[in-house]
């Protein structure tokens, strides 16, 4: 039996009902798969019982790399990699749907990865990715809440997101001490175009570095109190950064692009 390594944020999803419920979240017939930390593979012979035309699974840890290998043989393509090493846009030629339980340590990691890395084809048709609940709640947290930040603004730039579902501690083995929530993204059709994603990444920092804090600081830190600034998108100064909209903060990702021009 092979033991789940705490290094790696591994929790394996044992719960047939939950399983059940992420294999029915998406059209699996004919498409091609792919998972990432399948650890045992529970949730990877679900998939397979759903006749997907290809599979693909990534996975560090190399004894769960020979387990599945030695388990599913031919059925499926096994990478043994770190899945943050990965060029995720040369995995397929064909979209992928994408399912992961992820390694709650590196979870926001991969999200943010993703979405940073995304061109203008988005390599996949959808992600259904297990969170610790209170990662999911920031994911998909609006503005003027508690849970809204630079998780919230960067996840809906790209993606239209719903949640399928929360999930309790006793369907993992070994149990985490925290809930989890199930999310599904798919890409937006229409988004804000920004040149380059690690500004958006640099703005929602710098704004909330201190989010308790008033917008005057962080403004004027990275625009020199401009008000032609100010005016064009209607900001007080005497807000928080949680009471600015996501396309506020693409606007001002798009102010700071054209600084230099």
């Amino acid at each position: 039996m092979i033991k789940a390594k705490k290094s790696l944020g591994q929790n394996f999803l044992t719960d047939k009902l939950v399983l059940d419920q992420i294999v029915n979240s998406a059209k699996i017939k004919g498409k091609t798969i792919l998972e990432v930390g399948p650890g045992t593979g529970n949730l990877t012979t679900y998939i397979l019982e759903n006749k997907p035309k290809k599979m693909i699974v990534v996975e560090k840890d190399i004894k769960l790399t020979k387990k599945i290998n030695d388990n599913f043989k031919d059925k499926l393509t096994v990478i043994n990699e770190d899945i943050l090493k990965i060029n995720e846009n040369l995995l397929s030629d064909e979209k992928v749907t994408v399912f992961g339980n992820l390694p709650y340590n590196i979870s926001t990691e991969i999200l943010s990865k993703w979405i940073i890395n995304l061109e203008d084809n988005v390599w996949f048709d959808c992600l259904i990715l297990m969170f610790q609940k209170e990662v999911a709640d920031r994911i998909i947290a609006k503005f003027n809440t508690s849970n809204y930040g630079r998780l919230s603004i960067l996840s809906n730039w790209r993606l239209n997101i719903k949640k399928i579902c929360d999930v309790k501690p006793a369907s993992f083995s070994p149990r985490p001490k925290i809930d989890s929530s199930l999310l599904f993204f798919s890409p937006k059709k229409n988004f804000y175009k920004i040149k380059n994603p690690q500004n958006l990444e640099k703005i929602t920092r710098i704004f909330f570095n201190h989010r308790r804090k008033m917008l005057k600081k962080p403004f004027n830190q990275i625009f020199n109190g401009d008000q032609r600034i100010l005016t064009k998108l209607n900001i007080n100064l005497n807000l928080r950064p949680q009471n600015l909209d996501f396309n506020t903060y693409y606007q001002l990702t798009d102010e700071y692009e054209n600084l230099g021009d």
